[in-house]
């Protein structure tokens, strides 16, 4: 049995568990949050650094180790620092196409 879910885009995705849980198109950490908003539906305004880091604070302990992943979205974080400030002139792209 399948269920469909709601998309931003007014599609609809199938769950394959019957339960409205989509491991690959909504997995549980992220849209677990308490807002309602899906990561995706932020992360996908960044670039690539910014993106990842966000998802790791997001989904901080949902998957596993709370530490690790914030550990992960600190790594981002520097090298997007790192990115910059090697060319503090360049305008900064959220990655959107914008």
């Amino acid at each position: 049995m399948t269920t469909e879910l709601p998309t931003t885009c007014g599609a609809a995705v199938r769950s394959s568990d019957g339960l409205g849980h989509d491991p690959v198109n909504h997995p549980k950490h992220y849209t677990a949050h308490p807002s309602g908003v899906e990561c995706i539906t932020v992360t996908e305004h960044l670039n690539f650094c910014l993106g990842n880091a966000m998802k790791y604070i997001w989904r901080a302990g949902e998957k596993g180790d709370a530490l690790e992943d914030l550990r992960k979205a600190r790594w981002y974080l520097d090298r997007e620092i790192e990115r910059r400030a090697k060319c503090p002139n360049e305008k900064v792209s959220d990655g959107s196409g914008h």
